[in-house]
């Protein structure tokens, strides 16, 4: 699998990132192995995590793997911090007493000295900025991660911090910011993507099969087995089952028709070279899902299929990203 540096960064990751969200809950640990083996093994380094997923649940099934089934060094390791609760009473703590706390509870779980990049998982109002960047200079001199991120901040957002962390020499700067984005998803084309580009950050893509909608699983009804059908997640995929997203699934559809591959290939390799972006997060539940997702890493899509794809999805972009002419 190719690998691409990691913002402004000498930091390496494989165009794919294998997610994990589901560890530990909807995925036991045998499948967990499956997945993670298959993964290394097609070349992929890039292993996501949070401290949130499946109450903790997630990093310790990672803890466990990487003792017996995949060597430490064989895979860049990332952890998010900044969601506190259970994920029904979840609220946002990014002070620097919380993450740091966060922080090694995830190292302890993982059964490890460091991570090799930390993200901030979402903005926090009742912090100042000042104070969540501290926590992120004194991980990064700690030792406990080399480098660090952001994930679901705006535009805005993501330019302030990063614009705070150049601008003094020693503090970390933010080398990654993870967002969702998709065939289904394109907001981030408006202001975040042009400040992640201008600071240095690379686009970490969550969900780039339009939370599975893209697969096409759900053109008929919603299977028993699926995300829309289960209690946990049937409010995370109903914003994507209109008649907008059913446009540009047969869109997709269509695509893979002609190509001869799985929709969710076509899906992953739009989103894997769209501008900045480094690395789409693939959550599988079943070592099978995951093995079609690798599938993308050959296929390059013709440039009239993009641009009709671009065409078909193309977000409402005005004034003031766009200025008028």
């Amino acid at each position: 699998m190719e690998l691409r540096p990691l913002g402004r960064s000498g930091l390496q990751v494989s165009r794919l990132a294998l997610g994990t969200m589901t560890w530990g809950r909807d995925t036991d640990a045998d499948d967990a192995a499956s997945q993670l083996t298959d993964f290394v093994e097609a070349g992929g380094n890039l292993l996501d995590t949070a401290d949130v997923y499946a109450d903790g649940e997630s990093e310790r099934v990672i803890g466990k793997l990487l003792h017996g089934v995949v060597a430490r060094e064989d895979v860049v390791l990332a952890t998010k911090a900044v969601g506190r609760g259970r994920a029904s009473s979840r609220r946002r703590d990014a002070s620097r007493g919380h993450l740091l706390r966060a922080l090694d509870a995830s190292l302890d779980r993982l059964g490890v000295e460091y991570v090799d990049l930390w993200q901030l998982h979402a903005w926090d109002d009742a912090t100042p900025l000042e104070e969540t960047l501290a926590a992120l200079d004194a991980a990064v001199a700690s030792g406990k991660t080399r480098y660090v991120g952001i994930s679901n901040y705006t535009g805005w957002q993501t330019a302030k911090a990063a614009t705070w962390q150049l601008a003094v020499p020693g503090r970390a700067p933010l080398i990654s910011t993870q967002v969702e984005y998709s065939l289904l998803q394109r907001g981030i084309e408006r202001e975040v993507v042009p400040a992640a580009a201008d600071l240095g950050l690379g686009l970490l893509p969550w969900s780039p099969l339009g939370r599975g909608v893209l697969t096409g699983k759900y053109r008929t009804g919603r299977p028993a087995d699926s995300r829309a059908a289960s209690p946990n997640f049937s409010g995370f995929v109903e914003p994507y089952l209109d008649d907008d997203a059913n446009g540009v699934v047969n869109a997709v559809h269509a695509a893979a028709d002609g190509l001869g591959v799985a929709p969710l290939v076509v899906a992953l390799a739009w989103v894997r070279d769209r501008p900045g972006v480094v690395a789409p997060i693939v959550g599988a539940r079943t070592a099978g899902q995951l093995r079609g997702s690798l599938e993308a890493e050959s296929l390059v899509l013709p440039d009239e299929i993009r641009t009709a794809l671009d065409d078909v999805s193309m977000p409402a972009i005005g004034y003031p990203e766009r200025e008028a002419t």
